[in-house]
């Protein structure tokens, strides 16, 4: 039998080098891309609806990138950005929706009802639900300073 240290070195020899500065490159421009584009978003939306009042593009602005990502999720490109980026493409909204999406599609062969709709959150529930708890302690937090 081998002890803790042992393996230690074992792991360390097996295990493949992750190339950390390309990751890190890759997630910072592409996680920047996604950010330029939904400010081109913004901006055309701007242009197209001028009496639009801010916080309503905002909204807007979120939902068309929801899309985008649901859209890339759907045909196979965000798969494919999310492994070269990681997360890169993983913090911006785009991500929360391929979270969604990529089970949802997952699980479609399993039918409606236990497949989509019981399997779609299963990534993005718990992330939701840490956002509303994470929302009520700040809330509460602001309530008494």
């Amino acid at each position: 039998m081998i002890g803790k240290d042992e393996y230690r070195d074992y792991v360390k020899k097996s295990a493949p080098k992750s190339p950390m500065t390309r990751s890190l490159i890759a997630a910072f421009v592409v996680g920047g891309l996604i950010c330029c584009i939904g400010e081109a978003v913004s901006d055309v939306i701007e242009v197209i609806f001028p009496e639009m009042p801010a916080d309503e593009v905002g909204s807007w602005t979120t939902v068309v990138m929801i899309f985008f990502g649901a859209f890339f999720t759907a045909i196979g490109v965000y798969d494919k950005l999310g492994h070269f980026a990681g997360g890169g493409s993983i913090i911006p909204i785009t991500g929360f929706a391929n979270s969604v999406v990529s089970p949802a599609l997952e699980y479609n062969r399993e039918g409606v009802f236990f497949g989509i709709c019981a399997k779609m959150f299963v990534i993005a529930g718990p992330i939701i639900v840490f956002g509303v708890v994470a929302g009520i302690i700040v809330g509460v937090i602001g309530l008494f300073i």
